[in-house]
C-alpha cells in the first residue's frame, strides 16, 4: 500500500505564513510542486492528496493509513484549500500527503510545521 513520491516532490503552505495572526476562521491554502493531486481512492503514480496536521506532529508510523481526527484533517477529495476555525492562542500547522489510500509514501512528502496566533 505505500507508494512512491517523486524526488522533489514538496508540500507547503501558500496561506497562512508561519507566525501569522489570525482570526479564529480563517483560510489554509496548500501548495505541492513536483507532485501531482488526487483524491484518496485514484492509485496513480507521482500523486497524492493532503492532510492537515494541527497541533500534532508527523505520526511515528508512516507505514500505515492517517487515521482522521481533530488533529489529521483529510483532504481525500483533492482539495487544495480549506477554511478551519481554532481557539484563541497559538497553533502548529503540517501539511503531510497521503497516497490513494492514506498511507504517506516511501519518502514522506511533509511540510515545515508553521505555528499560527488565533486572536
Amino acid at each position: 500500500m505505500i507508494s512512491d513520491a517523486p524526488e522533489n516532490a514538496e508540500v507547503y503552505f501558500v496561506q497562512p505564513s508561519d507566525g501569522a495572526t489570525v482570526e479564529g476562521t480563517f483560510d489554509v491554502v496548500f501548495g505541492l510542486r513536483n507532485m501531482g493531486v488526487a483524491p484518496a481512492g485514484v492509485d496513480k503514480e507521482g500523486t497524492g492528496h493532503h492532510h492537515l496536521l494541527i497541533d500534532t506532529e508527523v505520526p511515528s508510523d508512516l507505514s500505515k493509513p492517517l487515521p482522521a481526527t481533530d488533529q489529521i484533517k483529510h483532504f481525500g477529495g483533492g482539495q487544495t484549500e480549506t477554511e478551519i476555525t481554532l481557539q484563541p492562542g497559538e497553533h502548529t500547522l503540517q501539511l503531510l500527503i497521503g497516497n490513494y489510500a492514506h498511507v504517506p509514501h516511501s519518502q514522506p512528502v511533509v511540510s515545515e510545521q508553521i505555528t499560527v496566533t488565533v486572536e
